[in-house]
């Protein structure tokens, strides 16, 4: 009910406990007890007995209804699952779709403040404390399984022009799912799928970004690796406005995708790309390859010529 009656306050404008009770139709005592409800999670708002009550400020939190308010979306984000606190959004993405005990719609987000055992690819850990954005989506693509590279390509395109848009910096794609400035990490990309032969039956898009985070807060051992939007640009910025432009790009790239129209989202990649022209070492999981990275092959892997010619693609690996 307190969200109902967060819909009548504005900022800046007063509206009476008599207003919102007639048009909810509940008491006024109803009212203020929703109003405190609002005070309790993070809301600032100023009651006057004469005019009633204005809202001041909003708390920098990834509420649904805040996520939600103005979201021009046609299904992503409509459904939003909000959480204080997970081990993994990307897990709790998997434990909702693999209980069955309700049907999950496409473009349902798995949000949290803070992430207790965030995951990276390969089983490595990822730090996620309050102040980022940490993400899940659920997807249904009607495609094949070798769409996976693809997916995870657009998603780092869809991250790079949410960030674009909504900050002054311009940031690039590590080979295949990381966010980098200069050359700092700021954010990353975890898709994981469950499929047979030749269908996906779900897909679970999760992003990670570091946004309000001081340097302080980053262990000892990654100050020289990772960075935040507020230390690159030495200002808290809305986590609500990123994550709602997020989910719109999200939303069009994505449609664009399953009319499998990749091509146009690749050469924004490759214009985002800090890996293409470089020489690189590269660990695919089962051995070390050198060479330089020439270009994305149309499905999505990573084109490589080795120091003796040999071009090989690479759909999965590490970056050393």
């Amino acid at each position: 009910m307190h969200i109902e009656v967060l819909k009548y306050l504005k900022e800046d404008k007063y509206i009476s406990g008599k207003v919102i009770a007639q048009e909810l139709n509940i008491s006024r005592v109803a009212v203020w007890k929703q109003i405190q409800r609002l005070k309790e999670i993070g809301y600032t708002i100023i009651s006057d007995q004469n005019q009633g009550y204005c809202l001041h400020s909003r708390p920098d939190l990834l509420l649904p209804q805040e996520l939600q308010n103005g979201l021009s979306t046609c299904y992503m984000g409509k459904e939003i699952f909000y959480f204080p606190e997970v081990e993994s959004t990307n897990l709790t993405a998997k434990e909702k779709l693999l209980s069955r005990r309700k049907a999950i719609k496409e473009g349902t987000v798995i949000i949290a403040e803070e992430q207790k055992k965030g995951k990276g690819r390969l089983g490595r850990s990822w730090f996620s404390p309050r102040g980022g954005i940490w993400l899940s989506i659920i997807l249904y693509p009607p495609l094949p399984p070798s769409y996976i590279p693809r997916i995870t390509l657009m998603t780092a395109v869809v991250v790079v022009k949410a960030l674009r848009e909504c900050t002054s910096i311009e940031p690039q794609i590590k080979w295949p799912n990381d966010i980098f400035i200069k050359e700092e990490k700021l954010g990353g990309i975890l898709t994981e799928m469950n499929a047979e032969l030749d269908i996906i039956n779900w897909v679970i898009v999760g992003v990670g970004l570091n946004v309000n985070i001081d340097y302080q807060d980053f262990p000892e051992e990654l100050r020289d690796k990772s960075t935040s939007l507020k230390e690159v640009l030495g200002r808290k910025i809305s986590r609500v406005k990123l994550g709602q432009v997020l989910l719109q790009k999200f939303e069009k790239y994505y449609e664009q995708l399953k009319r499998k129209e990749f091509l146009p989202i690749l050469e924004e990649w490759k214009a985002y790309s800090s890996t293409l022209g470089k020489d690189i070492t590269l660990d695919t999981g089962e051995k070390i390859i050198q060479g330089r990275a020439v270009d994305i092959s149309p499905e999505g892997a990573l084109l490589l010529r080795k120091e003796d010619g040999e071009l090989v693609q690479i759909i999965s690996g590490t970056i050393i």
